[in-house]
């Protein structure tokens, strides 16, 4: 709820009973005077008659949301990744169901789930996950007599309920290794139930807008979640789930933003390069003081907006709007142009969107939120990057005012690297700053790797590889290799193309 409508409730709801003020302030009532009387009246007449203290829970926006998200789609990477659909919104009545599960009672074995939707996922992994004990590799089997056939995963290991081996035999002869990450899969089982638990998420309730006089502190979470004025999060499962889906935009502010935990200093991660390539972005963020107001002779020219192409977009294309306003209410005096760019960007989402036919307004057929925010707009186009580059329909590109954001692009995955063979030469040619996100260690190092060998030479690094401040807290489980496990933007790099000085004559 804005700041300015709280103050004018507060005196009002002063007489209601807490529970009832923080019911009156999510309808955002903004009361005076008389009007204020009457609505403390009407407030203490439902209490009595027992409509705004039933044993029933009240729905939260996001709460069925947040049970689908957890569904897993694969990726042209090979990797798990959430799928967000428009159908994930519960109705009313659905949302003010008693809980499934109480707090204590979220580990179940997958096969065994009293969550449907957990029990179809068990059967999915059985049919597809490979069981990964020794036997089951040629060139790891004891002896030949040992090698035994591909086999699928069947069994459920007791401690953590995810089918993890083909046996109980083998299961117990690999303990060891399974033990590395035993508990973690146990913590991904809880989590996934406790989303489909029935319960009100509070923490997914966000922050406002922030008073321009309050700095916010970006160390990591806590301090961010803190000084952003959010509901206070008591416990690590509900800062899991909450960092899952914050991730997202606040990575992208984290190294935009003035006050970013990335810097030149020992261990700081950003280059020379980055310097320049951020600070230009951060001019126009972060604007001076220009004097003006709203007569006449306040009138200043404003900056365009600053756009922000997030290509490969998937997951993140789906997320609740409140999310990604997250990002305005953190760069308050600037504009934002998001641009969600890749075939799967708006998969699941014919009901909310269909798509537009295309037009010689509206040539690729982009679905346009321009209502989103007063300062955010937000544009989804289902074609690939280097299809676009090529007409020129977003030229010219400025340093100053454009970004390129890759969540889990999987540059340097087999499955998916012939996708970006073409357009990562283009965005070299933008001289613009494209920062790249990965799942693991690995699977950023597997990135870097193949920009340098297909374009070495070509680019400036701007930020060192490393983990990400704000990477999802929650870990996620590939379906199709349950020993693979990850996290949502666990780390993250930048790079640019690389920029020629020019020399002339004479001047040697």
């Amino acid at each position: 709820m804005a700041f300015s409508t709280e103050r004018a409730v507060r005196p009002v709801l002063s007489k209601i009973c807490a529970q009832c003020s923080t019911l009156a302030g999510r309808r955002n009532t903004t009361v005076i005077g008389s009007a204020a009387q009457a609505t403390t009246r009407q407030l203490q007449q439902q209490r009595q008659k027992g409509s705004l203290h039933g044993t029933r829970s009240r729905p939260h926006s996001l709460q069925q949301w947040t049970t689908q998200k957890s569904n897993t789609t694969r990726l042209s990477s090979g990797l798990a990744q959430p799928s967000f659909t428009s159908s994930s919104f519960a109705s009313p009545d659905a949302s003010r169901k008693q809980p499934v599960l109480g707090p204590d009672d979220l580990f179940h074995s997958f096969t065994k789930s009293p969550i449907p939707e957990i029990r179809q996922r068990a059967a999915f992994i059985k049919r597809h996950a490979s069981c990964p004990h020794h036997s089951h590799r040629p060139g790891l089997a004891a002896t030949e007599t040992d090698s035994l056939p591909p086999q699928h995963v069947d069994f459920e290991c007791p401690d953590c309920g995810i089918p993890v081996y083909c046996s109980k035999e083998h299961w117990a002869d690999d303990y060891e290794a399974h033990l590395q990450i035993c508990d973690t899969l146990r913590q991904i089982n809880e989590d996934d139930h406790d989303l489909r638990s029935g319960r009100e998420f509070p923490e997914f309730e966000y922050a406002g807008q922030q008073i321009e006089e309050q700095l916010v502190n970006m160390t990591n979470w806590d301090t961010f979640l803190y000084t952003r004025n959010f509901n206070a999060i008591n416990d690590d499962r509900s800062m899991r789930q909450a960092t899952r889906l914050l991730t997202y935009p606040i990575t992208i502010a984290s190294i935009l933003h003035e006050l970013s935990p990335y810097s030149m200093t020992p261990g700081g991660r950003l280059t020379v390069e980055g310097l320049k390539s951020f600070s230009a972005l951060r001019y126009t963020l972060h604007p001076p003081l220009s004097g003006g107001n709203g007569e006449i002779k306040g009138l200043r020219p404003e900056a365009p907006p600053v756009r922000l192409f997030i290509l490969g977009a998937r997951a993140e294309s789906s997320l609740p709007r409140d999310v990604w306003v997250q990002l305005a209410h953190l760069f308050p005096q600037a504009k934002f142009h998001l641009i969600f760019i890749g075939p799967e960007s708006m998969t699941n989402r014919d009901d909310e969107f269909p798509l537009p036919p295309r037009t010689p307004s509206n040539p690729f057929g982009a679905v346009v939120e321009d209502r989103v925010w007063p300062t955010m707009k937000i544009s989804t186009i289902v074609d690939y990057y280097h299809t676009l580059h090529k007409t020129g329909h977003f030229y010219p590109y400025d340093p100053y005012f454009d970004c390129f954001m890759l969540f889990h692009p999987g540059l340097g995955h087999p499955a998916s690297s012939h996708e970006w063979e073409e357009t990562v030469p283009l965005l070299l040619e933008t001289k613009a700053p494209i920062i790249v996100t990965g799942y693991t260690q690995e699977d950023m190092e597997r990135d870097i790797s193949w920009v340098n060998k297909s374009c070495a030479g070509e680019f400036d690094m701007l930020m060192e590889p490393g983990e990400n401040t704000f990477r999802s807290l929650r870990w996620d489980l590939n379906d199709m290799d349950p020993q693979d496990i990850s996290a949502g933007n666990w780390g993250v790099w930048s790079f640019r193309g690389k920029r020629y000085e020019a020399t002339y004559k004479g001047e040697v």
